[in-house]
């Protein structure tokens, strides 16, 4: 094989990966990818671990029954399973969605490889799982993602990894080392041999909150949303599933809730459907995990139940922030047995592949309460200790089910409840208080930024709400700008940096971030273009770090990984117009 070399294609490319990886290194001969390319997985664990193991190895990816539970239709899925089905996802992403570059290249230039003489081939990746390797990382770092990639110039390939979720990031970045050629006939190869990769990522939680509750988003449009999280290396899904407009969740003990709560009758998650997109997020690296937003934004409850509801049916603008109006009660007896109820039947489920549960806790009227017959309080030194009642009950329940909790910061801010650390995650939001996540993390729990002054992919396309017609003084007016405007550009997304002003000695708290995409303006039509590319420069930020500016290397490295999902079938927006691709530098200021 060394004697081929010689004949191997010479050129450098001008874009690379994407999230960009913590070291990359190559050179520019060309490998050609063999049809016949195999994989080998070698582990030090999977045959010797007992069958829960893979809980403590993928690290919250997939879950064992808790203590005490049946195992019976639990998730268990093997490393070499997880590993085999990320490998063959590879090679149909590479053989059948690959792309000729040639927008990144001057008209009639000559960017790719000759396909005459002799060619040096990858035939086999190497897999090799280790849970003691460090991977480049200092003692009690997370290297549960973590991987190395080494590529010779004669194509021996070698990918290290600590536990498989290391080996599905890996495999989506080898994924884009690979390009088509114009010669159908020719393959698919990579220009950058030899290469060595070592990559891991910055933030634990990386994360997408995707709204499926305002407007109908089907669980094949958000499977194809989780595949192209997996490409830009997130890893949670977060499903803000039910709002005040509509409940499209089937939940079996209580079958109203779904038959009066949504739509219609096809606008409907069936439990089967969450159970797919959730095992769809296992095999890709993504824990998809609901939010049933309580007690706030639950007017759609009030349709099947409602005597649970107060503020429904009453003009919306001084009992809630959008129409409709409506929350639980919050001092009455049949709330709590319905709460336990509703978590217990989701919750059993969910649990077989998330640790996590998001309860909401944003937005509560107070106005709504003077309404309530159980409280008639708008009073917040009255309503305070209601809340807190409330939401100890439905953290017990989830924590009975072994799942942490994620709440909005308002819990913390504006109610100044009594949590339990160790047990809660705190998601911040509100750009407009520069200092929530530090008030947060003063007080010692766990962190989820994401400020809606950059991260709110819904800014800036005006407002759901008309002008009434008998206000002459409606707020909404010329030039008809939503509450969050502008909207957020992928630059500005990149240009985040969510810990600038976070102490070192409480950075630890800040265990990652999610970008929001809140569903008043999009649907199954237009979600991929509202989702990407922004989402993936977010991903960036997580991945590789805060605090990078991007520039013309961004703009061109996106700018492939636009090229990659729309190969895949997402309907990703443009990144850059052509011509500024294709001649490098010419679109500078």
């Amino acid at each position: 094989m060394r004697a081929l070399l010689w004949y191997c294609a010479l050129f450098s490319p001008s874009f690379a990966l994407w999230p960009q990886p913590q070291q990359f290194e190559h050179g520019s001969s060309t490998l050609w990818l063999s049809a016949d390319v195999q994989l080998v997985h070698s582990s030090r664990t999977a045959s010797t671990q007992p069958s829960g193991w893979l809980w403590t190895t993928v690290q919250r990816l997939i879950r064992p029954p808790p203590r005490g539970a049946s195992s019976a239709g639990w998730v268990s899925i093997s490393s070499e399973r997880l590993l085999q089905s990320a490998f063959e996802r590879w090679k149909h992403n590479v053989w059948t969605r690959g792309y000729v570059p040639r927008k990144f290249h001057p008209i009639g230039s000559q960017f790719e490889p000759t396909v005459d003489g002799a060619k040096c081939y990858i035939e086999r990746i190497v897999i090799d799982e280790d849970p003691q390797y460090n991977l480049g990382y200092t003692e009690g770092q997370d290297i549960s993602e973590a991987y190395t990639i080494e590529i010779s110039e004669d194509g021996d390939t070698l990918i290290k990894i600590a536990s498989p979720l290391g080996g599905l990031q890996a495999l989506e970045t080898f994924a884009q080392l690979f390009f088509a050629h114009s010669s159908q006939s020719a393959g698919s190869y990579t220009p950058y041999a030899p290469l060595s990769i070592r990559d891991g990522p910055v933030f634990e939680h990386r994360g997408l909150n995707l709204d499926i509750s305002r407007n109908w988003i089907s669980p094949e449009d958000v499977m194809r949303t989780i595949e192209a999280m997996a490409a830009n290396k997130l890893n949670r899904l977060h499903l803000h599933a039910s709002d005040a407009q509509s409940w499209p969740l089937e939940i079996p003990s209580l079958p109203d809730l779904a038959l009066k709560g949504a739509y219609s009758h096809v606008q409907i998650w069936r439990t089967e459907d969450l159970e797919a997109v959730q095992r769809h997020g296992t095999y890709h690296g993504v824990q998809v995990f609901v939010e049933i937003d309580l007690p706030g934004h639950t007017t759609s409850i009030g349709n099947a139940y409602p005597s649970l509801v107060t503020a429904k049916d009453v003009p919306w603008p001084e009992y809630a922030l959008q129409p409709p109006s409506g929350q639980l009660r919050l001092n009455s007896s049949e709330v709590p047995p319905f709460i336990q109820t509703l978590l217990d039947d989701l919750l059993s489920r969910t649990s077989r592949h998330s640790s996590l549960f998001h309860l909401g806790g944003d937005e509560i009227n107070l106005n709504a309460y003077r309404l309530d017959p159980t409280v008639n309080s708008s009073s917040p030194q009255t309503l305070q200790p209601l809340v807190q009642k409330f939401m100890d009950h439905v953290i017990s329940i989830a924590t009975a089910h072994s799942l942490k909790v994620i709440m909005w910061e308002e819990m913390v801010l504006d109610w100044n409840l009594t949590l339990p650390q160790q047990d809660v995650i705190i998601q911040t939001w509100r750009g407009s208080d520069d200092d929530a996540l530090g008030t947060i993390l003063k007080k010692g729990y766990q962190t989820i930024f994401g400020s809606n002054a950059h991260w709110y992919l819904d800014c800036g396309h005006g407002y759901y709400v008309d002008p009434e017609p008998s206000k002459p003084d409606s707020p909404i007016k010329p030039p008809y700008l939503d509450h969050c405007s502008p909207y957020k550009n992928w630059r500005h997304m990149y240009a985040y940096d969510p810990v600038v002003d976070v102490p070192p000695n409480l950075r630890h708290l800040v265990i990652g971030g999610e970008v929001h995409l809140w569903g008043e303006l999009t649907d199954s039509v237009n979600l991929d273009d509202q989702l990407w590319p922004r989402v993936a420069a977010a991903a960036e930020v997580m991945w590789s770090a805060p605090s990078k500016k991007p520039d013309e290397s961004t703009t061109r490295r996106l700018a492939d990984m636009r090229e990659r999902l729309v190969m895949r079938g997402v309907r990703a927006g443009v990144v850059q117009m052509e011509w500024c691709l294709r001649y490098q530098g010419g679109c500078r200021l």
